[in-house]
């Protein structure tokens, strides 16, 4: 599955093309892109994609690299920017994102 098949390539594109000079902004990106309004069962299947190992988290290897998960075009996280989004959806502190953290993140 691949993320246009969950969300609008539009959306994709608008979104990334506004956090291409600033700093991202996860729950923006989200809303953006048409998550915040999905059901948690999509949400999840965008999680599913963004999980590139299959290990049921995101850890922060595969967080730099979340915005190229919704398109080949995106661009790397900075380190500030992957820690801080690990920071604001690692609730329970155990250093990666859980499909329950990522839903309650995208939903906030």
């Amino acid at each position: 599955m691949s993320m246009t098949d969950l969300l609008k390539a539009e959306e994709i594109k608008k979104a990334l093309e506004a956090f291409a000079g600033e700093t991202f902004d996860p729950k923006k990106f989200f809303e953006m892109v048409g998550m915040k309004a999905m059901s948690a069962e999509n949400v999840k299947k965008v999680f599913q994609v963004l999980d590139v190992d299959g290990s049921g988290f995101i850890e922060e290897e595969e967080l730099k690299f979340v915005l190229k998960g919704f398109s080949k075009e995106g661009r790397d996280l900075t380190d500030s920017e992957t820690t801080a989004f690990l920071k604001a959806a690692d609730k329970d502190g155990d250093g990666k994102i859980g499909i329950d953290e990522f839903e309650i993140m995208v939903h906030e």
